[in-house]
Formats: C-alpha cells, sequence, structure tokens
C-alpha cells in the first residue's frame, strides 16, 4: 500500500495592522486583520523537513507591515490584491497565494458638530471582508476578487411572515403573519478585479443596497429576503457576477404573560440564539463569468 502527500499549503493567519496616513491635522485610519495562505512546492518540507522552498510564516508577517508603509492601504480589495501579487510574483516556490482582509470600521468623533481630524471611535456594525486569489505570474497569471461583509446585524419588528409550510407529525411550530425578523448577515460578492474599480464606492452601495432591500420588504420567508437582496445587488451592479448570503435566524418568541395576568401584543420577546435556522443562498448572474478560483475552499480540495 502506497502512502503519498496530498494536498496542503501554509500562512499567516490575523496579523492585525494599523495603518495611520497623515496630512498634517487630518488623519486617515485603516484597521486591517489580515491571513496570508500559499500553495506550491513544499513538499520537501512535509516529506525531508527541508525547509529550503519555504518562506516563513513570520516573513509574510512582516510582509503586510512592510507593503503597508511602502504602498500605504487603500481599499481592502487593493491591499489584498498587492499581497498575493507579490506573494506568487516574488517567491519562486509559490504557485497560488490567497488573502483575506477583514477591516474594522472607525468613525470620526464629532467635536462642536464638526469630526475631528484625528479622534476615532469603534462604531457598531458589520465587519468588511475581502479576499484575493493570485494564480501562476507573468502573462499566465489570473486573479480573482470576493469581497463582502460579516455580523451585518439587523433586525425588524413587523412586515414579516411565515406559514404554509410542511409540517408533518413532529411539527409544532405555528403559523403566523407577523413576527419579528432578525439575522447577523454574511454576505459576499464575486467581481473581477481587472478592471479599476473603486472598491470603497463599491461596497457602500452593496452595503446600502442590502439594508434597504431587508427594510422595504414584505418578507414571506427569510430565503425570499435573501433573493431579493442578492437580486437587487445584482441588478444595480453590473461589475459583480454572483452574491452569496449567510443568515442565521436569530429566533425572537413572544413570551406568555397570561400567568401573570398581563396581555402582550408582540412588545415582550426572549431572543434565543440557539439553536437557530440557517438559511443560505447564492444569487447568480445568468452571464456571470467563470468563478475560477475565486470561491476557492480548502475544505473541498
Amino acid at each position: 500500500m502506497g502512502i503519498s502527500l496530498g494536498f496542503n499549503q501554509y500562512g499567516k493567519a490575523e496579523t492585525h495592522l494599523v495603518r495611520v496616513t497623515r496630512e498634517g491635522d487630518h488623519h486617515e485610519l485603516r484597521d486591517l486583520t489580515v491571513s496570508t495562505s500559499l500553495r506550491g512546492d513544499f513538499a520537501a518540507a512535509h516529506l525531508e523537513g527541508d525547509q529550503a522552498k519555504v518562506l516563513p510564516t513570520d516573513t509574510q508577517k512582516n510582509t503586510v507591515f512592510a507593503l503597508a508603509k511602502e504602498r500605504g492601504v487603500g481599499a481592502a480589495e487593493e491591499f489584498a490584491l498587492e499581497l498575493a501579487r507579490h506573494f506568487v510574483d516574488t517567491v519562486e516556490s509559490v504557485d497560488l497565494a490567497r488573502v483575506t482582509v477583514h477591516e474594522a470600521a472607525w468613525a470620526r468623533i464629532d467635536v462642536d458638530g464638526a469630526p475631528h481630524g484625528h479622534a476615532f471611535t469603534r462604531p457598531g456594525g458589520a465587519t468588511r471582508t475581502a479576499t484575493s486569489t493570485v494564480q501562476g505570474r507573468d502573462a499566465d497569471q489570473r486573479a480573482w476578487m470576493v469581497s463582502g461583509l460579516r455580523d451585518l446585524v439587523v433586525l425588524k419588528s413587523t412586515g414579516s411572515e411565515f406559514r404554509g409550510f410542511l409540517a408533518d407529525r413532529y411539527t409544532t411550530l405555528a403559523d403566523t403573519d407577523d413576527r419579528v425578523l432578525a439575522t447577523s448577515l454574511v454576505v459576499q460578492w464575486r467581481s473581477d478585479p481587472t478592471p479599476a474599480e473603486d472598491w470603497d464606492a463599491q461596497h457602500g452601495r452593496v452595503r446600502d443596497r442590502l439594508l434597504a432591500t431587508f427594510a422595504a420588504l414584505h418578507s414571506l420567508a427569510l430565503q425570499q429576503t435573501l433573493w431579493e437582496m442578492g437580486r437587487a445587488v445584482l441588478e444595480e451592479e453590473p461589475a459583480i457576477d454572483e452574491v452569496r448570503l449567510t443568515a442565521p435566524n436569530l429566533h425572537h418568541f413572544l413570551v406568555d404573560l397570561q400567568p401573570f395576568g398581563l396581555d402582550n401584543p408582540g412588545e415582550v420577546y426572549h431572543a434565543a440564539d440557539r439553536p437557530y435556522g440557517l438559511i443560505q443562498a447564492n444569487v447568480v448572474r445568468d452571464d456571470a463569468g467563470d468563478p475560477g478560483l475565486a470561491w476557492l475552499d480548502d475544505s473541498a480540495r
């Protein structure tokens, strides 16, 4: 019976970078958590303990900081692409580099009604994400970009139904035509990184469209809500080919207050964090291009 080495990769996870761009008293702030992953000719490291072709993960960490200084940090997508291309272009043993960036938002503190030049606060809300995959060199090089956000917590206190579902002998859930609908969204969207894209502007537009659709739609089910959110993004963003949405149903159960002689006309709820329904949907443009390695999945390699 033969034994051989299968899939392998390595990298540096969650390098936390804060980049301050100073222009006099006005500063810009980017707060990124960067994870790098390299694939290539690393069999000898596993089979023989030979590290000659292995770029240390500590070097990958240092590269994150050095490029942040040398080239600055713009949009999360731009920085992810720069890093991935750097590793593929400069390390001969690397065939493919994948860089994921999670960006935490900071907002300027207002002082007497005006935004302060260099004082910030961390607002609530979603974390921005960007994942770049780069493979090959020179004319054969290809790149893929997946932008997104996670932990976008939304709730509507009416305008949501769930009824007419399949019921069997174990079903206890009752139909409802008015419920609290809440979720913590993870949304990712695939686009071609080749055209010059204002990634910050695109991210803002997509986020606004997702929120507006969630708020305005009378929801017949969370599944329908995800479909309409993804469809709205594709209708307004021609550069985006596909949207993937994941939504845990953050259940809110009406509390029975009758034992205390109290009515509860949709006012007091028990918010349960588990177990929860998990709804997922991909919304794809009919003429979308080949996704290639955009959704590179380590669990299905």
